[in-house]
Parts: C-alpha cells; structure tokens; sequence
C-alpha cells in the first residue's frame, strides 16, 4: 500500500514529482503533478503518468541507471543526483534535483525543482500553493484521507512509517502543534536541523522547545495567525552546534485533517542559498549592496586598498554609503579586530573638535572637570573615520596634520606628546581641491589624507542596482513596520523608482520603503504608496527649497524652538544632523546666534 493512501494533501504541497517505481518500467505518482511539471507530457490534465517526462530526461535516465543498481543492492537509504538544468525539457533556466530512495522494501524516486533566482522562489511556490488551496483540492483530498481511513486503519502505521521516510529524506522537518501551541509529534529530521531528539520535543510549548530567537518565532506566529492564504515562508539563521550556519525556511500550514492543529514545515536551505549567493554573484560586498559594473569596480578598489595601511579619502554625494565603505575598510584590513570610531567633523564647533579628536587634560578650559581621552586615542590600534572633512576648521586641520606626520597628539592643556597608531579615514561630499584654490582647505593636509582614494557612484548612475536594494530594504521595512505580510513590489511602482532621480541616494531609497510600508495596506506596494515626489505627485504639492534668506530664518526659528539643541533642531526641520550643520556653516550662522 502506498503512501499516498492516507496524507497526499501533505505530500501535494511539497510541489515535488514523487513517484512510487514498481519495476524498470512501471511508474505510479503518489500525489498529484506539480505544478512546474511540462504540461507538453500531458495531453490528459488528469494523468498522473510521468514515463514520459522521465524518458526525456537525458539526465535521469543516466541518474535512473545508477539508482538501479543503488535499489539493488540496498535495503534503505538514499542517493541524490545534484543540481541540474535541461533547459529544453522544462522551457526555463530552473534546476532539478533528483533522489533515489528505498524504505521498508519500496522504492522512490522524488524530482525536486528549484529557481535561479532565489529572491523570486517564495513568490512563485507561494501563488502555485495559493492556487491549490483556491480551487478547493484541500477540501476532496480531506474527504480522500476520510476515505481511506476508514478502510485501511489496520495499515496506518506502516502508512506513518512511509509519510515520515518520504518527509525525511526531502530533507524538511515537519513539527505538529496542538490549539494550545503544544508539539504533538516532530519527524526524524528534526535532528539533523537542531541535534536535538525529536521526542524530546513532544508535550513542549514550539517556542520554548524549538532553538528559535525570540524575533523569529514572534515572525512564524504571525504567520499562524494569519489566514492560510496570506501567509508566507519565514527565513531564519540557526547556528548548529556553534560551529556551522544553517538557512531554514519555516512555513506555516493547518493540519488537513484537524485545522485547529498546524503543521511547522522547516525546510533546509543551505545549499540552495549557497546557489543563490553564486548565481547572483559579488551583489553583497560586506553591507553594501549592488551588482554593477561601478559597484564591481568598487569593491575590487576596496579589497586593494584594505590591507595597505595608508590614509584614504572616500568621496561621494550624500547618501551614497561613504561610512559603509569605511567599515568595510576596517573589516577587511589587519586592523578589523582593533576599534573603529566614526566622527562627524560637521557636528562639532570648532572649540569641541579639537578637545574631542585629541582630548584634553582637567583644567584645560572651563568646564574641562577631568582628563579626557580624545578619539585618536579611542581608536588606538585601529581606525578613525572623519566623516566630512570638507568642514573641519583650518585650525584644526593644521593639528591633524600635524599627527598624520609625526603619529603622535597632544591633549589640550597638556606639554607632552603621546604615540598613537591610527589609520585615519576621511569622507567627504565636497570638492577639496576646489576649497584648496579657495584657501578653506590646507593643500598640505589634502595630499596627506588622499594617499588611496575611492570616488563612490551617485545611484543615478547605477540604476540596475535599484531593484536588489529594494529587495533588501522591503524585507528590513516589513520587520520595523511589523507588516510581514507586504513582499511585493508592483511593476509601475517599480518603473517610478528606477525613474526616479534620487538626490539623496541610497539613503532616501532606504527611507522611501519605510514610507511606503506605513501607507501600503496589502500585500504589495503600489505606486500611490510611494513619497509623492516620486509617485509623480503634481510640484505644487511637493515642497520646494526656500530661498537662503528664509531658510536662515527658517534654521533660526527653530534652534529657539529647540532652544538651542541642534540635533533637535534639525529633526523639526525634516533634515539629517550632517545637512543641518553644513547648512548652518553655509550660511554663516554664528555659535551666538545658534545658542540665542
């Protein structure tokens, strides 16, 4: 008796072919076809006969071949084929995976399919399962089980024997939970994901029995909350052991038999997103994001310059991730495991920059009530980031000089120099040779901090990079928003972004998605969810830049409003720290008038 006797609605939603082989030349299914299998083999939608499918398949038939004599000469066990792709046989670019299995004296032949692309599989399984559940196959394949029951209850445990065998070898765990969120029964192959005895689980709350993170399991109850059509897969990170990572996918089903249960199926990903990872190429570059030829370019500059222990300026337009390439720096030079300090040369008054960068000694100025380490010594061993430069005051330029030559600094209030070994890293968005000829910038200190340069790329200029980073910011935007429910990006909201001019970069591409997640109010994000002056908003209605007069009015106002807190300040005017104390020097606001 097969397996499909009792649980083929369990085995339907694996969308696999699993195929019951009688002899070398009799196949029978043991479910339904899935829905990725040629509809070219079939004239008869309801025929489940899959010789045909099997004899077209060059690479089957040679896998079929040494599962023979694997069947032969086994009693249980497996053999897997590996990944591969028949693009004329399937019509697309996907990968197939075969695996040979005998239990208790059967044997099985299981074809799994798997996408290129992994960020568009979940969709795809998704919808295909979404479709079964809407045409109403849960429903007569309950009945089915019904059925079978009722005429076959004295080989129901020979039939769990063959379920849990199939489960098992696909490689997906399967957890049943009670109403009460209870474990009822965990397969086998729960050991292998967690090193733990499935029995052991049993009669244990899911959330406390399974190595979940408090954050993952709080994603898959949200899951089990909703209805069964809205839900989707969670992807989790386990660490086995402490020594290797695993990729899990998590998805949420109801027990066809009883839906007051639910059925936890956690599938191993690992060698799947591995796939990806080559598939998709350098995309990810430590946390920069981007696939084209600029950021390609950049990250090969990137791993040059890490391990060369010399000064670099990093320039760019604001937005564009100049503090993510000098973490990157940090992480890939000798000095990764010695601190990184980041400062903004922006935020700080001329009186503080110095006492900050170099410390002072107690009594050195009022208000200076102890010693203070200064950030050069903060950073000792490892890096310092000057973001904005361009803003440092020539007074100060000409100390940080100073140590960028001699390697030591002196603190405030203090006679005698002391050693420091920093590499120092600075950012700007600014043109320094130009506010050289200016005289605003020390040529000296210029030539000293470009000794290795990285230019980064405006996101105008690598628009095909626009839907990876999308990608990634939807997924980060639907845990902040606790939406997980969006994960989906409409094609003429798509178009308005890849339009889009982006002044502000990757920076206001990150904000755009958080906007978007607050308004969207289904499933997918449409073009009315976007910011205004990207969904094409009329420009009477997007704000516009006042003129230098008025917003010099406009900063003074609310720096009295705030009295005198600029980080506040700046958060009533909509702007960043950095914009906010470039525009006060741009204008020429004086510390007076900003304290008055």
């Amino acid at each position: 008796m097969g397996v499909d006797a009792l649980y083929p609605e369990i085995l339907n939603i694996f969308e696999a072919l699993i195929v019951h082989v009688e002899s070398a030349t009799q196949y029978r299914t043991m479910s339904g076809l899935p829905c990725w299998y040629p509809a070219s083999f079939s004239s008869d939608s309801s025929s489940t006969d899959p010789r045909e499918f099997v004899q077209k398949s060059f690479f089957l038939q040679s896998f079929l071949h040494e599962a023979e004599e694997f069947w032969q000469s086994h009693d249980h066990g497996k053999l897997q084929s590996g990944l591969w792709s028949e693009p004329a046989l399937m019509g697309d670019e996907s990968y197939l995976e075969a695996t040979a299995l005998v239990e208790l004296g059967q044997r099985f032949l299981i074809v799994q399919r798997y996408q290129p692309e992994m960020v568009t599989i979940q969709p795809v399984l998704q919808k295909a399962r979404d479709n079964q559940l809407a045409h109403g196959q849960e429903l007569e394949a309950r009945k089915h089980v019904e059925a079978q029951l009722g005429t076959q209850l004295a080989e129901s445990e020979q039939i769990r024997d063959d379920v849990i065998a199939v489960l098992d070898h696909l490689q997906l765990a399967t957890v049943m939970i009670d109403e009460s969120q209870v474990i009822t029964s965990a397969s086998p192959a729960v050991f292998q994901l967690f090193a733990c005895d499935p029995q052991s689980l049993v009669g244990e709350l899911w959330t406390h029995a399974l190595p979940l993170k408090a954050d993952q399991c709080r994603l898959v109850q949200e899951q089990i909350a909703l209805p069964e059509i809205r839900r989707s897969s969670v992807a989790v990170s386990l660490q086995k052991q402490k020594k290797s990572w695993r990729e899990v996918e998590v998805e949420v089903h109801e027990d066809p038999r009883d839906q007051r249960r639910t059925i936890l199926f956690l599938k191993d990903r690992t060698e799947v997103e591995d796939l990806r990872r080559q598939l998709i190429g350098h995309a990810y570059f430590e946390k920069l994001i981007g696939k084209s030829p600029a950021m390609q370019d950049l990250y090969q500059r990137i791993q040059e310059i890490a391990p060369v222990d010399v000064s670099v300026l990093i320039q760019g337009e604001t937005g564009t991730g100049k503090e993510l390439v000098a973490q990157a720096l940090h992480q890939l030079s000798e000095r990764k495991d010695k601190p990184f300090v980041a400062v903004n040369c922006a935020g700080l008054t001329d009186s503080l920059l110095g006492s900050q960068l170099f410390g002072h000694k107690r009594g050195a100025f009022t208000g200076a009530t102890s010693d203070h380490e200064g950030f050069f010594e903060a950073a000792e061993g490892g890096m310092l980031f000057l973001d904005e430069i361009g803003d440092m005051p020539l007074a100060t330029q000409t100390t940080l000089l100073r140590v960028l030559q001699e390697g030591e600094i002196m603190r405030l209030g203090e006679s005698r120099p002391r050693k420091v070994d920093v590499r120092v890293l600075a950012a700007t968005h600014q043109n320094l040779q130009e506010m050289v000829e200016r005289g605003d910038f020390r040529s000296d200190l210029l030539y000293r901090i470009r000794v290795a340069r990285l230019q980064l790329p405006a996101l105008r200029e690598r628009r095909e990079d626009i839907p990876l980073l999308s990608e990634a910011f939807l997924g980060q935007a639907r845990v902040v928003t606790k939406k997980p429910e969006v994960c989906d990006i409409a094609s003429e909201a798509m178009q308005a972004l890849l339009r889009y001019p982006w002044p502000g970069n990757v920076r206001e591409l990150k904000s755009t998605f958080d906007y978007a997640l607050i308004h969207c109010h289904g499933t997918q994000i449409h073009l009315s969810d976007l910011p205004p002056e990207i969904c094409g908003t009329p420009a009477s209605l997007v704000s516009v830049r006042a003129s230098p007069r008025n917003e010099r009015k406009d900063i003074l106002s609310a720096l009295e409003e705030a009295n005198g807190k600029r980080a506040q300040a700046a958060k009533l005017l909509g702007m960043s720290r950095s914009t906010f104390y470039r525009r006060l020097s741009e204008l020429a606001i004086s510390p007076e008038e900003q304290s008055t």
